[in-house]
């Protein structure tokens, strides 16, 4: 019972809190819906304000022409009718709003908050196009006085221009002075517009003005530069042109590529062309224009100037190509000449005598592209620009050629220079050969060792084999520089044992007879000193000499130091 009468209490309880919590949420609902309908109220009566009215007093103040008047008759047509039927609509639909915020259909409310926005929005539209318009004519006269003050400013500054410098703009002047009296007019005109209020005339008479005074502002500031451009400098560009075109072509320079008899004509024309539409003060793109043609004339000197500077370089080429040339033919007749003795003495291989027969082919074929340069320059058919590249050309394969050549003529010259070459290293190898045999009959070692005997052996039959090599015709120089390096190092290498071999004995002799002041009194210094005399007849003198020094060592340390000081 107790726990039955709980659940229903807590029942009650939350029934009762939702209820509190819908209904303040329904009322804070309500609350935003209305304070959405006030503010539109406040947007709907701040649009029929004073300013508006304002306007549509000053406007009905300048009505002086029928166009005005009828102007103002359909503004205030247009406010009549928002007036007197848009906005009671919008009041109407906002008192169907705060009816259904009172019956409490919400998105009802929504709905019709949303096409009071859109109607407001229009009305909105259409209020500030009228006063735009209406605005356009209220602000025109001190808008356009202004605009007059500026224009007539400028009018005077650029007339004074002018005057200062009238002889500037030559055949152009009666004309200008035409237009300065057309914009005089237009000035008088737009008083006589103001005075009868015509305030559309006016916004035409301004317009046309500012058109005027800007061409005109264009014209005085670039008819003299145009002048001088198409009175003197480009008819003087031309005569220079013509006059040096005559004198190069007369020295015998090819220049019909540039077609520049044509192009001076047809500049004539253009210039012409151009002061007709300057005469009428039609300046459009004409500055662009006549500097493209000026430009034209400093490419044409440029290709002058590149043509002479070709001309140079052609002629110093020619003389530098003859030089190499001359050298190399001197190169390929010193190779002919000598091959055939230099095959006889030595072993020239295929390859080589190919390469000869090759290159002998180019340097004719290069003769005869230069020929082909030198019949076009006689005939003038090319300019000299042209006749540079293909010598240039040319002159870059006969460097090729002699570069090859060159190497081929040392390539020749080396046999005779390595056959002398072997011939002065087998008299050395021999010299050294016998300086070591005389060094082992000088020192009268007791034995030598048969390893000696095989290198000594190797080294003379490495000689005989440099003797056989150059007594063969041809000779083959690559196989006796071989023999020459072989041979060599055998030598040296016999000559450096026959060097270390003396050397060991004698410190081994000195050693042994150093020692025999101790044999009496060290038995152990006797024996050992008889084991070292035992190796020293055997010719094992390195043996014979570490053993005799660790053998009087023991009875005086360090003896090894003054013992091998004695053999430096």
């Amino acid at each position: 019972m107790g726990e039955g009468l709980y659940i229903a209490t807590i029942i009650i309880l939350f029934i009762l809190i939702t209820g509190t919590f819908l209904l303040v949420f329904k009322n804070q609902k309500k609350k935003r819906m209305i304070s959405i309908i006030n503010e539109l109220e406040k947007e709907k009566n701040l649009l029929i304000n004073v300013p508006v009215l304002n306007e549509f007093s000053k406007v009905e103040a300048l009505v002086k022409n029928n166009k005005l008047e009828e102007k103002y008759n359909t503004w205030k047509l247009k406010f009549e009718v928002i007036e007197e039927e848009t906005i009671p609509e919008v009041n109407d639909m906002l008192i169907e709003a705060d009816f259904m915020v009172e019956k409490s259909k919400a998105i009802d409310v929504y709905k019709k908050i949303s096409e009071i926005q859109v109607k407001l929005y229009e009305v909105k539209v259409k209020i500030k196009t009228i006063m735009a318009e209406i605005k356009e004519i209220t602000s025109s006269e001190e808008k356009n006085r202004n605009t007059i003050i500026k224009l007539k400013s400028t009018y005077r500054k650029l007339k004074k221009r002018f005057e200062d410098t009238k002889a500037d703009y030559e055949e152009t002047a009666n004309t200008i002075e035409l237009q300065f009296e057309n914009i005089e007019r237009r000035f008088e005109e737009f008083e006589e517009v103001m005075e009868k209020k015509d305030y559309e005339e006016i916004i035409y008479v301004v317009k046309g003005l500012t058109e005027m005074i800007d061409h005109m502002t264009i014209v005085i500031n670039e008819i003299p530069e145009i002048m001088l451009m198409g009175k003197s400098l480009i008819p003087k560009r031309t005569e220079d042109a013509s006059s040096e075109y005559i004198k190069l072509t007369r020295e015998n320079y090819q220049l019909d590529y540039l077609n520049v008899e044509y192009n001076i004509i047809e500049t004539e024309k253009k210039v012409n062309a151009i002061f007709d539409r300057v005469r009428v003060l039609n300046l459009e793109d004409v500055t662009f224009e006549l500097k493209t043609i000026l430009e034209y004339f400093d490419s044409l000197f440029n290709d002058f100037e590149t043509e002479k500077l070709a001309r140079r370089y052609y002629e110093d080429g020619l003389k530098d190509f003859k030089k190499k040339n001359d050298h190399v033919d001197n190169i390929l007749s010193t190779i002919s000449l000598k091959i055939p003795d230099m095959k006889i003495k030595y072993s020239i291989t295929d390859d080589t005598l190919d390469s000869i027969k090759l290159f002998s082919d180019e340097f004719n074929n290069i003769n005869k592209d230069y020929e082909k340069l030198m019949t076009l320059d006689k005939n003038h058919s090319f300019p000299y620009s042209k006749l540079n590249q293909e010598l240039e050309i040319i002159s870059l394969k006969l460097s090729k050629l002699h570069e090859k050549l060159s190497n081929l003529l040392q390539k020749v010259g080396n046999l005779k220079d390595d056959e002398e070459r072997a011939r002065g290293q087998l008299e050395d190898i021999k010299l050294l050969l016998k300086q070591s045999k005389y060094q082992i009959r000088k020192n009268r070692l007791p034995i030598i060792p048969d390893n000696y005997y095989v290198e000594l052996r190797e080294a003379a039959d490495a000689i005989k084999e440099i003797q056989k090599e150059l007594s063969k015709k041809p000779l083959d120089v690559d196989t006796l520089n071989v023999r020459v390096d072989t041979a060599r190092d055998l030598v040296f290498k016999l000559h450096n044992t026959t060097s270390e071999m003396i050397r060991l004995a004698l410190l081994s002799e000195y050693a042994i007879v150093y020692g025999n002041r101790y044999r009496s009194s060290k038995p152990v210094i006797n024996e050992g000193l008889i084991k070292a005399e035992k190796l020293f007849f055997k010719g094992d003198y390195k043996k014979s000499l570490d053993l005799s020094i660790s053998t009087i060592d023991l009875i005086e340390p360090g003896i090894h130091k003054k013992i091998l000081d004695y053999g430096k």
